[in-house]
């Protein structure tokens, strides 16, 4: 995706580029680029300069389409912060298969083209949410840890993970 941008930005890309973007080491970016180079995703001319194959274009723009579904159901449907919906989108959005984002895509646009839907569904999360018992050994979701009782160090902890 970043040599994506880079091609729209500034019409070329660099491992330098790359690098400087993502905040690595050129070393560790080289090392990252190697599988992709691999399965011909990424295409290095005899310059040094980068391109993305038509697989990897597409693969590139498939990664950003899911990054902004995922950042709708976080921020518009689940009510999660904008923040944390970027940061959440961006760690899952290239681990979504095809399935799921067309799966995704459809329930996306259903929120967003019926109100009544959007209204309902909003209603009862905030209905279940109000509802938990805090007992995770009554609850067929938590089963041994109930999420309302972890507080904000402890996601802190957990996220590394």
């Amino acid at each position: 995706m970043t040599i994506n941008e880079l091609l729209d930005a500034n019409g070329y890309a660099r491992v330098t580029d790359i690098a400087k973007r993502l905040n690595i080491t050129r070393g560790s970016c080289s090392i990252s680029l190697k599988p992709l180079k691999r399965r011909k995703l990424v295409i290095e001319d005899e310059n040094r300069f980068l391109r993305l194959s038509t697989e990897g274009k597409r693969l590139a723009e498939m990664i950003a389409l899911n990054d902004q579904l995922l950042e709708v159901l976080f921020r518009d449907v689940l009510q999660i912060s904008q923040e944390q919906a970027e940061v959440d989108a961006c760690k899952l959005e290239h681990l979504l298969s095809i399935e799921t984002s067309t799966k995704l895509a459809a329930f996306i646009r259903l929120w967003t083209e019926d109100p009544t839907i959007a209204k309902v569904v909003s209603e009862r999360l905030s209905q279940q949410e109000s509802g938990c018992s805090g007992d995770a050994k009554v609850c067929e979701y938590c089963s041994s840890i109930c999420f309302q009782n972890i507080g904000p160090k402890d996601s802190e902890t957990i996220a590394p993970l």
